[in-house]
């Protein structure tokens, strides 16, 4: 009878064990591959993703697929529930409480901040691909007022609380809209934010590209002197906007985002008074609780080390190094203009603190609980310490399926049809090329999204 407890046991445990990502394998595999179709299949009848708690990754999901696949209608009908999912979104207290005596997957996935942002951005490109500039203006107002949720919360300038990218994406549709005020306002802001945070935290620089929409944007509007100060200020003195047919607005979405993973860490206890301190030497690691009760006091005095799970993100580093863009014997090198990866790294960085301290208050509640069991019956202690052991778990919950970076460029074209060369530079040296023709009208602007999904190998995937 032991044995089949034990063998039940280990199985109940390597289950426990295994991350989201490894959780929903099959379905990341089949994207990863680009067979998209399947993907879809599988995600639509993953248990995982059908359940309340991942309610918010199944519509992101579902919609980035969509999106890829070129299905932007629907796509959107997806990425609208993740918004609303979003705005509605509240605290259930109960599946909170829960998670303090077993693990935080049993609350209800939330999304990440960056996460609420790129379903906007995916929504707006939908939109501007199906050639709706109005609707993708709505978006824009969506991203913007996130962002000043963002700036609300986050009063610190060390945090993750602007999105530059979001900026300049609300610059380039303001641009093919006509309306150049609030393009320059835009490009301005996003300026702004690349120079004083994500140099600093992400050690990504204003693409050059940006400087040329936004000294156009300065020109188009009027604004002369501010047209003459960012030419001195970006060392292009003798810098001249130039007239042509149409614009093509070419992002490329690099590899794969980070996914999450668990590690764990052993803490020894110490006690002074009614304070306990939970501490990690070899890590540096200190937490300091105060514990009123007497009961929990007895109960973690007996109690000399312990097992943690927190997340962790592990980088899916792209294949690719770069890509340019080959026109009228012009070459445009696409340009970094968003990071995910460093940013999803950064975010979970930031509540680390607050990551520990709800992890450390789960086992040190399970272990109490263990402990006072095992004073009345010895037999029910074990079994609440392997049932503790068994439910110990990391949330390794977020959207995979997120490029790991975002680059662009504009390349101007002429009326009628226009043959590019896109190609993507490998590890080695080597190249690979692809041809897009593009036929384009007077004043118009053209977007097109190009997603590579391949990564080089990591250690654990």
């Amino acid at each position: 009878m032991l044995k089949t407890l034990s063998v039940i046991s280990l199985l109940m445990l390597f289950s426990a064990c295994a991350s989201f990502y490894e959780g929903t394998y099959e379905y990341n595999r089949q994207f990863e591959e680009g067979n998209l179709e399947q993907a879809l299949k599988t995600l639509r009848s993953s248990s995982l993703y059908k359940r309340k708690h991942a309610e918010f990754l199944s519509y992101v999901n579902n919609g980035l697929l969509l999106s890829v696949m070129g299905q932007y209608e629907e796509s959107n009908a997806y990425f609208e529930k993740a918004f609303v999912f979003g705005e509605d979104y509240r605290i259930n207290y109960a599946r909170e409480a829960a998670s303090y005596l077993t693990n935080p997957t049993v609350t209800i996935y939330r999304g990440e901040d960056h996460e609420h942002l790129m379903l906007l951005y995916y929504k707006a490109l939908n939109f501007l691909k199906m050639e709706k500039y109005e609707e993708a203006l709505v978006e824009c107002r969506r991203l913007n007022i996130r962002l000043q949720q963002l700036a609300d919360r986050y009063t610190s300038e060390e945090k993750y609380r602007r999105d530059a990218f979001v900026h300049n994406l609300m610059g380039i549709i303001y641009q093919a809209n006509g309306d150049w005020n609030n393009a320059f306002i835009a490009y301005r802001n996003a300026l702004e934010i690349y120079q004083d945070d994500y140099s600093k935290m992400f050690g990504i620089l204003p693409p050059d590209q940006l400087k040329r929409d936004l000294l156009e944007a300065a020109y188009r509007t009027g604004f002369t002197d501010e047209y003459e100060l960012f030419k001195n200020q970006f060392g292009w003195p003798d810098y001249k906007v130039n007239n042509r047919d149409a614009d093509l607005v070419f992002f490329w979405h690099n590899g794969l985002g980070p996914v999450k993973d668990e590690w764990s860490v052993n803490f020894m206890i110490n006690r002074s008074g009614d304070q306990f301190v939970f501490f990690n030497e070899q890590l540096g690691l200190s937490y300091t609780f105060p514990v009123t009760d007497e009961d929990d006091r007895n109960s973690l005095s007996s109690i000399e080390f312990f097992r943690v799970a927190f997340p962790r993100y592990v980088e899916r580093p792209p294949l690719y190094t770069g890509a340019s863009i080959n026109h009228n014997d012009t070459t445009y090198s696409l340009q970094l203009a968003e990071d995910i990866n460093r940013i999803a790294f950064k975010s979970l960085q930031e509540r680390m603190w607050l990551e520990f301290s709800k992890a450390l208050i789960r086992v040190a509640l399970k272990k109490a609980a263990e402990h006072s069991a095992r004073k009345e019956d010895e037999s029910l202690g074990a079994l609440i310490g392997m049932v503790n052991a068994m439910t110990e778990k990391a949330d390794t919950r977020n959207w995979q399926t997120l490029p790991h970076s975002i680059l662009y460029s504009r390349i101007p074209m002429s009326e009628g049809p226009n043959k590019t060369v896109f190609e993507l530079q490998l590890p080695g040296g080597g190249v690979e090329q692809q041809t897009f023709t593009y036929r384009a009208t007077k004043g118009q602007t053209l977007f097109h999204t190009f997603t590579s999904l391949e990564s080089r190998p990591v250690r654990r995937y």
